[in-house]
């Protein structure tokens, strides 16, 4: 496709990932040839960002229909968009979709803007350039100027630099809303929009202050996390690793804000995002605390105080959302990652279900999900689960709208059936625009992991 990405993981991490899709059990079931080509579709679609956008409206304030209409007008009358499809998903009540342009045929300017990654990868997704995400951009840049913006791919420009030759890749043309004095000269904090995007690789429609009490942008498989979690009015659920916080407010919007949802994360700033969505989007059931998960249950008598520890079984529903490599994000920018760094989530992962599963009551449900593609950070943590923990078996998701598990972990088929893992490498010849969205949507993912288990 013209204008993509110029996308490359190291030569280790490449090798690992072929490693995967090449085992011995799916070799036997494929062949060789077909393993071989899914794996490099996968690495050509992890390069591109899915082909439409996903809202998760709150359904808890309005209902669909009316935020689908306040949707449409909000973008046409205040985003100058002279036309915007907005359309429902077609099984899960929640959730709104927008197709994305792209890749389109933009012409790169002299001028250049260095982000980071996670910025770029943002901007494919039709945000705009928020300054803090600036690293680097020409000496003499003032409000107006037309830049070119690009995303450093390895981390290696310096910040405050006027230019950089290293590894990054065009994510389209816009127009600079601040100086550069103002950018790296400034001692007070740095906020507000940097660089507009006007002529995006990828056309969406931004989002940033449209509608922030009834639209959230979300992964499709993420809002589908909550649903396979299926909370219920008046429950005590848990959210482990929560930050940002959009599993939390969706929880809680699932259980008409009635009950309460305990989110923990490590990091004070992202326990303070949460609360700010939570307050957003009118959500009052949501408590936030700053604790490490894998501390979080206790053996010691129970303390009278709400937040963490907590005593063992002392929740009906548990959310594991694991801090993992993240080798399924869409775009995924991230090439400088090693080897090591992505095994090293593997006993973590570990430590934390330890946790979950002493915190959940018997009869109470533990999901488990990544955005990772990898078998060592999914089936086969579920393989690891089953033989560890007596207690918990594979329960059936829904709605269940992705691939089923992947061969390669021991599991069975009937057991990989149970599994919900997001494979967009299986329908990348789909993902045309001239295929239907509706028809392209549950396939056109991030790659993404989800296991169901009850504890008995």
């Amino acid at each position: 496709m013209a204008g993509t990405a110029d996308f490359s993981l190291k030569p280790e991490v490449t090798e690992y990932l072929r490693s995967i899709f090449l085992n011995k059990e799916m070799l036997a079931a494929v062949g060789h040839q077909e393993a071989e080509c899914r794996f490099q579709k996968l690495l050509t679609c992890l390069s591109h960002p899915p082909s439409y956008t996903c809202v998760r409206a709150s359904t808890h304030l309005v209902p669909l229909e009316e935020i689908q209409r306040k949707l449409h007008e909000e973008l046409k009358q205040t985003r100058e968009v002279a036309s915007v499809q907005i359309v429902p998903h077609p099984r899960i009540a929640d959730v709104l979709l927008l197709p994305v342009d792209g890749p389109r045929p933009v012409e790169q300017l002299s001028s250049e803007v260095v982000v980071g990654a996670q910025c770029g990868s943002a901007l494919l997704r039709g945000a705009h350039v928020f300054a803090p995400g600036i690293i680097a951009c020409p000496k003499y840049m003032k409000v107006g100027d037309k830049v070119s913006v690009f995303s450093d791919l390895e981390g290696r420009c310096t910040r405050g630099a006027t230019s950089f030759q290293g590894n990054k890749v065009f994510v389209g043309n816009g127009v600079a809303e601040m100086n550069r004095s103002h950018i790296f000269c400034s001692d007070k904090p740095l906020r507000g929009v940097g660089v507009r995007m006007v002529d995006p690789l990828y056309q969406s429609p931004p989002f940033d202050g449209v509608l922030p009490s009834l639209v959230f942008l979300q992964n499709l498989p993420s809002v589908v996390v909550g649903h396979v979690l299926g909370p219920q009015p008046g429950e005590r659920i848990l959210d482990m690793c929560a930050a940002p916080g959009g599993k939390t407010c969706h929880i809680a919007a699932l259980m008409r804000d009635q009950g309460e949802v305990v989110a923990l994360d490590r990091i004070r700033n992202k326990v303070e995002r949460i609360r700010q969505n939570a307050q957003t989007l009118h959500l009052q059931s949501i408590k936030a605390f700053c604790f490490n998960s894998v501390d979080a249950v206790s053996d010691d008598p129970p303390q009278q105080t709400e937040g963490p520890p907590f005593p063992p079984e002392s929740f009906d529903r548990v959310l594991l959302d694991a801090p993992c490599s993240g080798l399924g994000q869409r775009p995924n920018m991230a090439c400088s990652w090693s080897l090591k760094e992505i095994r090293s989530y593997q006993p973590l992962q570990r430590k934390l279900f330890h946790a979950a599963v002493r915190l959940l009551k018997r009869g109470g449900v533990l999901v488990y999900s990544t955005c990772t593609v990898t078998l060592a950070e999914n089936e086969e943590q579920v393989a690891w689960a089953l033989s560890t923990f007596p207690c918990l078996t594979l329960e059936p998701q829904e709605p269940h709208i992705g691939a089923e598990g992947m061969l390669g972990a021991g599991l069975s088929l009937e057991q990989l059936r149970l599994l919900q893992r997001f494979r967009p490498e299986l329908s990348w010849d789909q993902t045309e625009t001239k295929v239907p969205l509706i028809s392209r949507v549950d396939g056109d993912t991030i790659g993404f992991f989800i296991a169901k288990f009850l504890k008995n």
